[in-house]
C-alpha cells in the first residue's frame, strides 16, 4: 500500500540530501581555505616592499642604510674619544640613539617599519568564537533558488502520485516557509526536510471521529435512528462499502437497516439484497424507476418504529458532471435529513476522484469520505488531495474484499506508511 510514493520519497530525500551537502561542502571548503590563509603569518609592509620594490628603489634604500651604519660608527668613535679625555656627556647613549632615530626618520626607514607594524596590527582579522566557527562550517542556509531546484523534483513526484496541483502548491508553500533562509545542520539535512514535509501533510489531513462512537452517543440522547447517506459515481464501491460498515456496526452491538435507494441501475437492488442476507440485516426496497427519496424515507420510518439504531441508504451512481442528477441528490438529502453524508470513491481513480469529491461537496456538502481499493493503491495521493479539496476527513479506507476490511483512517498511520 502506497509503496510507489514511499519509494519515490525515499529516493528524493536521499538525492536532496546529497545535493544540499554538495553545495554545503563547497561552502565548508571555502571556509576552511579562508581559515588556513588567515593562519599564515602576514607579511609586514617592509617584507612586502622588499618583494615589490624595483631594483633602483632597493639600491637607494640599501645605500641609505649603509650611510646610517657609517654614521652610527662615527658617533660611537666620537663618544669613545670624549670618554678617553675624561669628559662627561649626559646620557650619551640615549642622545646617540635619539640622533640615529631622527636620522632614520629623515631617511624614511623608521617610518616604513612603524607604518608596517601599525598596518599589520590593523589588518588582524576579528576572531570568531568556537561555536560561531562550528556553525559556519557545519551548517547550511538553503536559498530560495536552491529550494526551487530541489522542490521541482518533489513537485513532479507528487503529481505522478495523484496529488492535485493546488495541493502541491500548498505543500510547496509550507516547505518554503519551514526551510528557506534557515540554518540547517549538515548531519540533519534529510531529517529537517522530512519533518517539514511531514508537518505539511499533517496540516492537510484530518483525523476523523470514530463513527461508531458518534452513533452510540447519538442513540443515548435521541429516539431517532442515525442516518447515513452514501453517494458517488458508478462503480466506486458504494454498495460494498455500505455492507462493510453494516458489518462493523453489528460487531459493535448496534442494529442497522439497509435502504436500496438505487432504483436506477439494473441489479443494484439485488446486489444490496445479497449483502443484507449474508449479514442478516433488514433491507427496504423499492421498484426500479421509483422515487429514491421515498425508499429512504420508508427505511427511516421503519427503523424508528422498530428501535433500529442506524439506517444506511444506498443511492444511484451519479456522474459529477451531470448537474440534474446532483440536484436529485439534493432532494434525497432534504427528505431523509441524514446525520452523515458520505462520499465514496476509488483511491486508484486519482485526480478523477478529486474532481468528483469537489463537485459533490460544492453541490451537497459532504461530511467525510470513504476510499475503496486502497489496498491496491500504490500512489496514495488521492487521500491527500480529497482531504485538502473538501476540508473534510477521510472516514474509512477499504483495504480488501472481505466485510472486515474497513479501516478507520488515521493520518499518523498514513504518514508513517509513506516513510515519514
Amino acid at each position: 500500500m502506497f509503496g510507489f510514493l514511499k519509494d519515490k520519497l525515499k529516493t528524493w530525500f536521499g538525492k536532496s540530501k546529497k545535493e544540499i551537502e554538495k553545495t554545503a561542502g563547497k561552502k565548508e571548503r571555502a571556509v576552511k581555505q579562508k581559515a588556513i590563509s588567515k593562519e599564515k603569518p602576514k607579511k609586514t609592509k617592509e617584507e612586502k616592499n622588499k618583494i615589490s620594490e624595483k631594483p633602483a628603489k632597493k639600491e637607494k634604500k640599501k645605500k641609505a642604510e649603509a650611510e646610517i651604519k657609517e654614521e652610527r660608527k662615527i658617533t660611537k668613535e666620537i663618544i669613545s674619544d670624549i670618554k678617553k679625555e675624561g669628559l662627561e656627556i649626559a646620557s650619551p647613549e640615549k642622545k646617540t640613539e635619539r640622533y640615529v632615530e631622527e636620522l632614520e626618520e629623515s631617511r624614511g626607514i623608521k617610518e616604513v617599519e612603524k607604518g608596517g607594524e601599525e598596518k599589520a596590527e590593523e589588518e588582524k582579522p576579528k576572531k570568531l568564537g568556537f561555536f560561531e566557527r562550528l556553525k559556519k562550517v557545519f551548517s547550511y542556509t538553503l536559498t530560495q533558488g536552491r529550494f526551487e531546484e530541489i522542490f521541482s523534483e518533489l513537485e513532479m513526484l507528487l503529481l505522478e502520485s495523484n496529488v492535485a496541483l493546488e495541493v502541491v502548491e500548498k505543500i510547496k508553500a509550507e516547505l518554503q516557509e519551514a526551510l528557506v533562509g534557515k540554518e540547517l545542520r549538515k548531519e540533519k539535512i534529510e531529517l529537517e526536510i522530512r519533518e517539514a514535509l511531514k508537518k505539511a501533510l499533517e496540516d492537510i489531513l484530518i483525523n476523523p471521529e470514530d463513527t461508531i462512537k458518534i452513533i452510540k452517543e447519538h442513540r443515548k440522547i435521541s429516539k431517532e435512528p442515525y442516518t447515513i447517506l452514501f453517494f458517488g459515481i458508478n462503480g466506486a464501491g458504494k454498495t460494498t462499502s455500505i455492507a462493510k460498515l453494516a458489518s462493523l456496526i453489528k460487531k459493535n452491538k448496534l442494529s442497522c437497516i439497509l435502504a436500496a435507494a438505487d432504483t436506477f441501475r439494473a441489479a443494484a437492488i439485488e446486489q444490496l439484497s445479497i449483502h443484507a442476507e449474508r449479514l442478516e440485516v433488514k433491507i427496504i426496497k423499492g421498484n426500479y424507476g421509483s422515487d429514491p427519496s421515498s425508499v429512504g424515507f420508508d427505511a427511516i420510518k421503519y427503523a424508528k418504529a422498530n428501535g433500529i439504531d442506524v439506517v444506511l441508504i444506498d443511492t444511484a451512481g451519479r456522474m459529477h458532471t451531470k448537474e440534474n442528477l446532483l440536484h436529485e441528490m439534493e432532494k434525497i438529502c432534504k427528505v431523509t435529513k441524514p446525520n452523515l453524508k458520505v462520499f465514496v470513491a476509488e483511491a486508484v481513480a486519482g485526480n478523477d476522484a478529486t474532481e468528483q469529491a469537489k463537485a459533490f461537496n460544492e453541490m451537497i456538502g459532504i461530511d467525510g469520505s470513504i476510499l475503496s481499493k486502497t489496498d491496491v493503491d500504490e500512489k496514495g495521493g488521492t487521500i491527500i488531495s480529497i482531504s485538502y479539496i473538501t476540508k473534510k476527513p477521510i472516514l474509512y479506507l477499504g483495504v480488501g474484499q472481505n466485510y472486515e476490511d474497513l479501516e478507520l483512517f488515521n493520518k499518523e498511520k498514513f504518514i508513517e506508511r509513506l516513510g515519514l
